[in-house]
């Protein structure tokens, strides 16, 4: 398998957990264990999901990873919105990391689409090949 280091989507979702964490620097004190470790672990998750789906051996096992990393990113989406409401964060602080947010949604989807692609091409070429 290649490098995770290499893939687009794991240096954009480790942006945004960066831009996370400076986020949540803002919220009160007192939400460290709620809404401030629940917005952490999340966005963490992205990242944290697309690296060891990279090093299992096969393409379906990496897809389940990247399928975890995107609920945890939908996770994320739900945590943003909270602070917004509670005031934690402000509309213009909201749009930058919704922003980001749909960026790494976006190329977690191509990415997933395209191995998802490659294995129904594999998948056609064994049928071909076993006729």
């Amino acid at each position: 398998m290649q490098d995770y280091h290499k893939l687009i989507v794991w240096k954009q979702s480790t942006q945004l957990v960066k831009l996370t964490y400076r986020l949540v620097r803002l919220f009160p004190r007192d939400e460290l264990f709620g809404l401030t470790s629940q917005l952490k672990r999340s966005i963490v998750s992205v990242t944290a999901n697309i690296v060891e789906g990279r090093g299992k051996k096969s393409d379906k096992d990496f897809l389940k990873f990247l399928y975890i990393a995107n609920g945890s990113l939908d996770e994320s989406r739900c945590y943003y919105e909270i602070a917004l409401d509670l005031e934690f964060i402000t509309q213009v602080q909201y749009n930058y990391i919704e922003n980001k947010r749909k960026e790494v949604g976006y190329l977690l989807y191509k990415l997933i689409d395209s191995i998802e692609k490659s294995q129904q091409i594999q998948q056609q070429l064994k049928q071909l090949t076993a006729s």
